[in-house]
């Protein structure tokens, strides 16, 4: 386990064995969930590319940040790290919520970022009413009351069959601290990257899943046409978070675009 000291409080992550000649893949998890979401694609990825994996402030082990919750704070927090483990240059894969962290730390650090994976998410995500709306839920009643509703848009039917697993991201999403949670849905309320779209010049892949409900296709191929370096891809028969239901199809379009880079 390594530790990371920031405005925020202290983080948590993991990082391989970091080897200069290997390029550097930084993955930012979605909105409830850990960096446990990640762990199919490491598997597959470990050994060819350096990894670093952290929990956003008020998720996982990470300490909760303070209300209400500001984008860029998150994207600050990743700069500390990144500072921590001495990296310079880096290849950013943030999925939902994270993907809007990665937009907002290229707009901040271009000179540290080679390229972008932008994975089921938009230049902005839902509506103010939206997120009000489950803010108000949320501090009514806790997070679980509402977990079914949000797994929902996280997994195709497919997915949900599997009971077990079905199960064990419920258990990760109940178990997000009430704080974390809602400072994050606060961020992702406010954020807005369009103004910036046009100027990101690092190559850019834009990945969206066939039923996700949340980030729709449309809107994650919207975000694709609107950067100059971005190219679209759809997985097939997957939701939101693709990088857990079809692990294999997501990092083989990781790695094929990472070897472009």
């Amino acid at each position: 386990m390594q530790l990371a000291q920031t405005q925020t409080g202290v983080l948590h992550l993991w990082a391989s064995e970091l080897v200069p000649t290997r390029k550097t893949l930084v993955f930012i998890n979605s909105l409830g969930t850990d960096f446990r979401i990640w762990d199919g694609v490491v598997a597959a990825l470990r050994g060819r590319f350096n990894i670093v994996l952290h929990d956003k402030a008020g998720h996982g082990l990470s300490a909760d940040p303070a209300r209400p919750g500001k984008l860029g704070k998150y994207s600050d927090d990743l700069a500390v790290i990144l500072q921590n483990l001495g990296l310079s240059k880096v290849i950013l894969c943030g999925i939902s919520v994270g993907g809007l962290i990665a937009q907002d730390f290229y707009r901040k650090r271009p000179d540290a970022v080679q390229g972008l994976i932008l994975s089921n998410t938009g230049l902005r995500i839902g509506t103010a009413e939206t997120w009000g709306a489950r803010i108000s839920a949320i501090e009514a009643g806790g997070i679980s009351t509402i977990a079914d509703a949000i797994l929902q848009r996280w997994f195709a039917p497919a997915f949900r069959e599997q009971r077990n697993e079905y199960q064990l991201y419920r258990n990760m999403l109940v178990r997000t601290s009430a704080q974390g949670y809602l400072a994050c849905c606060e961020a992702t309320r406010d954020a807005n990257c369009t103004d910036h779209a046009a100027n990101i010049s690092v190559p850019v892949l834009c990945i969206g899943g066939e039923h996700d409900l949340s980030t729709p296709a449309g809107l994650v191929k919207d975000l694709a046409s609107q950067i100059p370096s971005a190219r679209f891809e759809l997985i097939k028969g997957v939701a939101h978070l693709p990088c857990i239901e079809s692990p294999e199809v997501y990092t083989k379009l990781i790695s094929s675009f990472v070897e472009t880079i």
